[in-house]
């Protein structure tokens, strides 16, 4: 038995320092991109999804679901965003599809999502969370844009 636990426990150090070697996204830091992220449009409503870098889970890099659409991946050290009409959304990482997270969104309103890993007996997965605005985008800033090109209009 006790062979077994220093087994599994070596293992996981192991998987942790390759974790840790993933890569992270190189692009615009949030800070950058105050001019370049669209306004939104009438009607609309806009969701951050973020999450801090950190070799803890690195290599864990679910897509993120919005209503069952694909919208991103949840990778360390980056952020992306998507535009909604105003409605309730129900976001989920491809890791547990089961564990939802509801998002009330408002007509101009902007909310954020932070990514966070989460390890079990098992499995790991990223878990979704609703953070206060000033707390996320003081934690956004040297994080890199991780969504779809930005196309001047």
């Amino acid at each position: 038995m006790r062979r077994t636990v220093l087994k599994f426990a070596a293992l996981s150090v192991l998987a942790l320092a390759v974790a840790g070697c993933a890569s992270t996204p190189s692009g615009p830091k949030f800070q950058e991109m105050g001019n370049v992220i669209p306004k939104l449009k009438p009607g609309n409503g806009r969701i951050y999804f973020f999450r801090a870098a950190g070799p803890f889970g690195a290599a864990l890099q679910p897509g993120v679901r919005i209503d069952k659409f694909g919208v991103g991946s949840s990778k360390p050290g980056s952020f992306f965003f998507v535009d909604r009409p105003a409605g309730t959304y129900q976001a989920a990482t491809t890791s547990d599809l089961r564990k939802t997270l509801e998002v009330p969104l408002a007509d101009g309103e902007t909310k954020y999502v932070r990514m966070s890993p989460s390890f079990g007996l098992a499995v790991g997965s990223i878990v979704l969370n609703l953070e206060a605005p000033e707390k996320a985008r003081s934690e956004m800033g040297w994080l890199a844009y991780a969504g779809q090109v930005i196309v001047d209009k």
